[in-house]
């Protein structure tokens, strides 16, 4: 098999060499074309690496003959590359720092980008000195982070920063970083391979768009990778979803994928790929199929993917990419069977669905989960309806009048953004936005002055093209102002609302709204004083910004009222099809992408002037708030113990359905009487200068006092409160978690968590997993998991527990007061293994249950066993050394 699998390819003038899937094919049962492409991808990377030892001949034959619903093939995948932002980023600099410090010849062997992207913050806004204002203070806060970063970008190999200000890690990815075709050199030969990646990010997966394959990962799993280790996983089912038809003249790609979202969430896709193919494929531009890709987290997919095809070679002419790779990129994929032709087979997939995207319409989704989307028509009505099951509240909202419409209230929009990876790499609906606010301008609408308006976009192209465009100034008479090339508002970094009307909304306890072209609208993410938050495309976010609120029907209601009082509906506002498409062409060149990115890692004077000292140790300042060397590898055994029963455990928290990593570690706002809070005052950092918990997430001490400690967090423990609240038991006390963390672990005491189902949606936070770690907590027992934060869980040694089907806490009739003891991890533990469960209460009664070991796979043991995967890299990266 050796003999036969490479093939020469060229570049230009260089000469390539290639594994061949097609010669595969004498081999019985072998057929690459009844393959769904993304299983292509994988079984390209299991040939390529038999030469390295990480796959066998019978991985690769295994998974060439695979077939939908055969028994799950563990496989260890090696990604291309790997692609981090700050948040996330900054945690797994700290990490890799504090292993130099312990292994001094630590360094990343696969390639590794950092996006610097997720730490702007909207404090000035509705200016022309919005954006300078802003990443002043983003340095201000943030130099103790940048200046890690830049040191680690001269003292690791294979390690490059895009520094502030350049764009959103996704929207870099597609628009310059990705190669969809990787080369490298192989000993004395250069190959080539499919692009392929993992991410920081969960988001990652906008980049399947281009027909990268690539997903979200936790930082730990995405060290151990930079560091050489493959990424283990179980091959998954994949979901084809058949598009047919056109999308309407007035839907936007915004409404499909919240369509898709909305479809997939009840069809059920968690850790499954899906992959997209029919007859309505060619309909869609990539920037189009990119926003449909993005939103696989939110529909639940490890990967949402698109084949390569014609429109792809175009996206990438037209982003600059060089002649000679584009042609490379088309050779290569036909050559493979990577590339999509109307006339290609249909591949054979576990499932299939079918969308008819001409009966897509208008739609927004909320108020707290991305999968809950209305149609436009409806929001009013909803919105109502959500106010009294949701918050509690009867509508007291008066129809709106020239003598109310400036008044704060139920519904009112009182932060408007567009912003997000998501929307703002599509130009069809940055133009459109830019269009619908020149067309309400000339009609004389304003914003109302309590709107807190933003436009952030995901790269400097955007501004580029809206200016060529001549539509950046109407987006500005309308407050929708450059606030920062990054992620904002859909990560939390909106900046606080003006004083009128944050004491507005605390004093009439108001359920304001907030409107956001993003993809997470989960509670008290967007703002923690705003209560519903709504994705909707960059249109309708202008739309919403002139109509102030979200209870009316912007379908028949107008928006505002011209100047001689006469109404403006939003009809007369929407540009056409033909508009958007004009402008596009008009206004968009490929010299804009090669002009901005040629020189994306040299950084602004601000970087330019960070003073790092050069050196391989990273120098950990004991007095700094922001970077502290974390405790998993200090005094590290050579040798793990063998893992151990837990015995006579208390539950920590006790947690419903649906809780996100946004629940367990919030990436927004310190408030100031928080345990995070009160530890910086005690440190001399003033509220004024506490930043975000994303920000500290390179200083434990930080984070851990900030693990569960959502605002909104319901802790059945203590029912009728929200936030970082729980019981010290077996008192009644109530205390905060971190308090009843710090009394536990005096005691000696082992600490559980008991959820529902989904535990663990949202983002790709490590730090869910690290901080539920530093609190104490060995297993977590829940009805479901998702698929990140499970193999977090895993990464950080504490162990994921899932009820047996059917069962569940309250089926069970757990109150969360009992001790529990699980047995059968001690001896022979192995994947999937039923462990024997037994809650005893205070009172002496005895509650017993089985529950399964969500350890995957034999490699998920072993890192179990070693108490996390970085744990597992470094004793297999020191022992080598030794040997």
């Amino acid at each position: 098999m050796k003999s036969t699998k490479r093939k020469q390819a060229t570049r230009g003038r260089q000469r390539l060499s290639y594994h061949s899937l097609y010669a595969l094919e004498g081999k019985e049962s072998i057929k690459i074309d009844s393959l769904p492409f993304t299983i292509r991808i994988l079984l390209e990377n299991l040939l390529r690496n038999m030469d390295t030892g990480k796959s066998t001949e019978q991985d690769v034959l295994r998974l060439a003959r695979w077939r939908p619903h055969q028994e799950p093939q563990e496989i260890a995948f090696m990604p291309s590359r790997v692609l981090l932002q700050d948040f996330t980023g900054v945690p797994a600099v700290v990490d890799l720092a504090a292993m130099r410090s312990a292994a001094a010849r630590i360094n990343p062997v696969v390639p590794a980008d950092l996006v610097i992207d997720h730490s702007v913050q909207v404090d000035a806004f509705g200016s022309s000195a919005a954006f300078a204002v802003n990443l002043a203070m983003e340095y201000d806060r943030n130099r103790e982070r940048y200046t890690l970063l830049k040191w680690a970008q001269q003292a690791f190999d294979n390690f490059r920063v895009v520094p502030p200000a350049q764009g959103i890690c996704h929207q870099v990815n597609l628009e310059r970083l990705a190669s969809v075709v990787h080369i490298r050199k192989s000993g004395d030969a250069w190959l080539a391979y499919p692009d392929t990646l993992v991410g920081t990010d969960s988001h990652t997966t906008m980049v399947n768009g281009l027909g990268v394959l690539g997903w979200g990962v936790g930082g730990i799993e995405a060290e151990a990778v930079m560091l050489g280790q493959p990424y283990y996983m179980l091959v998954p089912e994949v979901v084809g979803l058949k598009l047919t038809g056109r999308l309407p003249e007035e839907a936007t790609a915004t409404d499909l994928v919240l369509t898709v979202t909305e479809i997939l969430r009840k069809k059920g896709v968690v850790g499954k790929f899906v992959e997209f193919f029919g007859p309505g494929i060619p309909s869609l531009t990539l920037p189009d199929r990119a926003t449909v890709s993005n939103m696989s987290p939110e529909y639940g997919a490890t990967a949402g993917y698109f084949p390569i095809d014609d429109e792809t070679l175009r996206y990438l002419r037209m982003t600059g990419r060089a002649r000679a790779h584009v042609d490379l990129v088309e050779r290569y994929c036909k050559e493979q069977g990577l590339f999509h032709n109307p006339d290609s087979p249909e591949p054979n997939y576990s499932h299939v669905v079918e969308l008819d995207m001409s009966k897509v319409g208008p739609s927004v989704a909320g108020p707290r989960r991305p999968q809950d989307r209305i149609p436009l028509p409806k929001v009013k009505e909803q919105f109502r309806i959500d106010l009294k099951k949701l918050y509690g509240k009867d509508s007291v909202t008066p129809e709106k009048d020239r003598e109310t419409e400036e008044a704060l209230r139920d519904g009112a929009v009182v932060i408007s953004a567009i912003t997000s990876c998501t929307n703002t790499s599509n130009p069809s609906v940055m133009i459109g936005a830019g269009l619908l606010a020149e067309k309400a301008v000339a009609r004389g609408l304003e914003v109302p002055p309590y709107v807190k308006t933003s436009l952030a976009p995901g790269s400097q192209v955007v501004e580029d093209y809206l200016k060529r465009a001549g539509l950046l100034k109407p987006l500005e008479a309308l407050g929708f102002h450059i606030v920062g090339f990054g992620c904002t508002t859909c990560i939390g970094n909106s900046g606080p609302l003006p004083d009128p009307v944050r004491s507005a909304v605390e004093e009439q306890n108001l359920v304001v709204a907030a409107v956001l072209s993003g993809n997470r609208n989960f509670e008290a993410r967007i703002h923690g004083q705003v209560k519903a938050n709504y994705l909707a495309s960059p249109m309708l976010v202008v739309a919403y910004a002139l109509a102030g609120r979200v209870d009316l029907d912007i379908t028949r209601e107008p928006l505002g009222f011209d100047p001689e009082g006469k109404p403006v509906y939003l009809k007369e506002v929407w540009p056409e099809p033909e508009e958007i498409q004009a402008a596009i062409e008009r206004s968009i060149t490929s010299r804009m992408f090669t002009t901005r990115y040629g020189k994306i890692d040299e950084g602004d004077k601000n970087w330019k002037e960070l003073d790092v000292t050069k050196s391989l140790i990273y120098r950990w300042a004991p007095e700094s708030t922001y970077i502290q060397e974390p405790p998993f590898f200090v005094n590290m055994a050579t040798k793990p113990p063998p893992p151990q029963d837990i015995r006579e455990a208390r539950v920590l928290v006790m947690l419903g359905d649906s809780v996100t990593t946004d629940h367990i570690s919030p990436a927004g706002s310190i408030p100031e009487d928080s345990e995070a809070g009160k530890y910086l005052i005690d440190r001399g950092v003033p509220p004024v200068e506490f930043n975000s918990y994303g920000s500290r997430r390179g200083n434990h001490t930080v984070m851990v006092r900030g693990t569960f400690a959502n605002i909104r967090l319901r802790n059945l423990l203590v029912p009728g409160r929200e936030g970082a609240w729980t019981l010290c038991l077996p008192g009644e006390e109530i205390v905060s978690v971190f308090e009843a963390s710090t009394l536990y672990r005096r005691a000696g005491t082992p600490l559980i968590v008991l959820a529902g189902k989904e535990y663990g949606t949202g983002s790709s936070r490590d730090w869910a997993a690290k901080g539920t770690h530093l609190l104490g907590v060995k297993a977590v027992l829940a009805e479901s998991f998702e698929r990140i934060h499970r193999s977090n869980l895993v990464g950080m040694g504490v162990l994921p527990l899932q009820f047996m089907p059917g069962e569940s806490a309250q089926s069970l009739g757990l109150t969360g007061r009992e001790r529990f003891s699980i047995s059968g991890v001690s001896e022979d533990l192995r994947p999937g293994k039923e462990l024997h469960a037994s809650a005893r209460s205070d009172q002496g009664s005895e509650i017993t249950f089985s529950l399964k070991a969500r350890l995957d796979s034999p490699v998920e043991i072993e890192y179990y066993r070693n108490g996390g995967i970085l744990q597992a890299v470094l004793r297999s990266l020191v022992g080598s050394e030794a040997r």
